[in-house]
Parts: structure tokens; sequence; C-alpha cells
């Protein structure tokens, strides 16, 4: 994907924004949400969402596993939860969750940004490996069964 690109799902959850971002920034728990991540643990010493604040994640899609160590760029309880994925030292994609009151409930919002072109050891990876045409259709599909995942936690349903 090239510099640029975005993605975004949003969906309406019966419950506080607190209560929302709590579930979302507590990214031990981003296993049980995504269809891509697989666990996230916080590093550094970290044990709570905060500007600077570093985890990794471990990620598989189809044959393809990887790891990451995301930065914590925005932690303002209750409207928005951010972090960006570097390779080699560049900040290639900025991940936000955004939080607003809706009637009786919250309206929560995952988008993506491409800061840099993806690497064309990536781009090739993700067509060859993990056999992904359309990679920015299939992080948005992602997003949109991670936050049907979150709502019915949130919501007691699961």
């Amino acid at each position: 994907m090239k510099k640029g690109t975005t993605g975004e799902a949003s969906i309406h959850v019966e419950a506080p924004p607190e209560k929302v971002y709590e579930l979302v920034t507590d990214v031990r728990r981003m296993g049980e949400w995504s269809p891509e991540c697989r666990s996230c643990e916080w590093l550094d010493g970290a044990t709570e969402p905060a500007v600077g604040a570093r985890f990794r994640g471990s990620n598989r899609n189809g044959f393809a596993r990887w790891s990451t160590k995301p930065r914590v760029v925005a932690a303002d309880e209750g409207r928005e939860f951010a972090f960006v994925v570097d390779f080699r030292k560049q900040d290639t994609t900025k991940w936000r969750y955004r939080f607003e009151p809706d009637g009786t409930g919250t309206k929560v919002i995952e988008s993506f940004e491409m800061m840099h072109d993806m690497p064309g050891v990536i781009v090739f990876l993700e067509k060859q490996v993990m056999r992904v045409k359309d990679r920015r259709a299939d992080l948005v599909r992602n997003m949109e069964a991670t936050l049907e995942r979150i709502k019915a936690v949130a919501e007691g349903r699961a």
C-alpha cells in the first residue's frame, strides 16, 4: 500500500465510551478481538496505555507470522487510542480508535493510515505468502470483525 492509503470501520456499541476504551486499550486482549493479531504484551515495564508506551503484537495471516512493536501515540481516556507500527525504524502504519458518544452508547471508529509506502518485501509477502490480493480491503474486513467482537464483549453477549 502507498503512503496516504486509509481504511476505516465503525460500529455502535451499547456501552459508555470509557468502558469501550478500557476494553480496547487492554492490548493483552487484542488477540480476542482481531482476526490477525494473536496476542499482545506490554513492553519496557508499561502496564497500561500512555503516550510513548510500547507493546509487542504477534500476528498471523494464513501461513505468514510476524511480530511488531507498536508505540502508543494517543491515549485520551474515553476518546482516542492510537499507535504506530514501524518497519526498520520508520513509522509505516498508524492505527487509531476513536470513541464518540452516540445516544445511550458509543460509536467506535477503527482506522489505519499508511504513513510511508509499504516496503516491497512486505507487499510481496502479502500477495504471495498471505495470498491477499487487496490488502486494504482485507484490513477493513478485519477491522469490521474486530469491532463486532469488541461490541459483543462490551454488551455482555460474549
